[in-house]
């Protein structure tokens, strides 16, 4: 990266401050995403729900575990679902095939995340 580049000025830092700084980027990357994204904010409360369901409605850890881990795992798909539709409108808004095939790629990963969250929480309730 050239030294004078926005983005060696963003990651330049090193040690702590560069830690420090990732985690606020994450923490801007999570209200972007709230703020911008309605299919963010639905998968966001749905598996807050779902998290609080496994607290109080499951007893055994060994079942509420998967049950906590499929919903982080739905929330970090949309995350990157929202990354690459970002990504791709920024690059252009025309239409065009790979636009279509990387943002329908993010929203095929979604479908499969949310129907791995059904499937654990299928076999939880009834396995």
């Amino acid at each position: 990266m050239e030294p004078s580049s926005y983005a060696a000025e963003k990651k330049g830092k090193g040690g702590i401050r560069r830690v420090i700084n990732a985690f606020g980027y994450s923490i801007d990357g999570i209200a972007a995403a709230y703020r911008y994204e309605a299919a963010f904010r639905q998968v966001l409360w749905l598996n807050v729900l779902l998290v609080c369901a496994a607290f109080f409605g499951v007893s055994e850890t060994s079942l509420r575990l998967p049950l906590v881990i499929a919903s982080f795992v739905s929330v970090i798909v949309e995350l990157v679902n929202t990354a690459i539709e970002a990504a791709v409108d920024h690059t252009s808004t025309d239409r065009h095939e790979l636009a279509k095939r990387a943002k329908d790629a993010g929203s095929a990963a979604q479908l499969v995340a949310m129907l791995m969250l059904a499937a654990v929480w299928l076999s939880t309730l009834f396995g």
